[in-house]
């Protein structure tokens, strides 16, 4: 089955998730000569700065938490599975794929995916947190489906 995550090293990915974040759109804000999609896009790295500070304040509350499961490993395995499948989970891999972004459209359109990505994860990461950080969770997933819409209406606009 490979490695099996603790509720601590999925917010640890959370965070990864987010610096890669951050740096992706800070790549993109240098590369781009679209003003209002600099904009944007300076705007998505300083929330994601704000999100890699939510999750370190979490991080603590998780590192002992067992969440209920019909049988041992279950949500570990499962993010296992979705964080295998995500790149952003990987260190510095933000600025790296920025790099190969041809075009506006692309970056939009990337942007869009990892926004996606982002949402699906978290959403499996309220499962391994107590309740009281799914609820800060749900705020995150709030916020990555407002650059969401960010995104899409830029993408419109190009």
């Amino acid at each position: 089955m490979g490695n099996i995550f603790s509720g601590g090293e999925v917010v640890e990915i959370g965070i990864q998730i987010e610096k890669n974040g951050k740096d992706f759109y800070n790549a993109l804000a240098k590369k781009t000569k679209n003003k209002d999609a600099m904009k944007i896009f300076d705007y998505l790295a300083k929330e994601e700065e704000k999100h890699i500070t939510v999750f370190q304040g979490i991080f603590d509350s998780v590192s002992k938490y067992e969440p209920p499961e019909s049988y041992p490993g279950e949500y570990f395995a499962y993010m296992n599975a979705l964080a295998a499948e995500y790149v952003f989970t990987q260190a510095n891999k933000g600025a790296e794929t920025a790099g190969s972004v041809k075009s506006d459209s692309d970056a939009i359109d990337l942007g869009i995916k990892f926004e996606k990505d982002s949402i699906i994860f978290y959403e499996g990461t309220k499962k391994v947190v107590p309740d009281y950080d799914s609820k800060v969770i749900d705020e995150l997933i709030i916020q990555e489906q407002n650059h969401l819409r960010i995104l899409m209406d830029l993408k419109r606009n190009l």
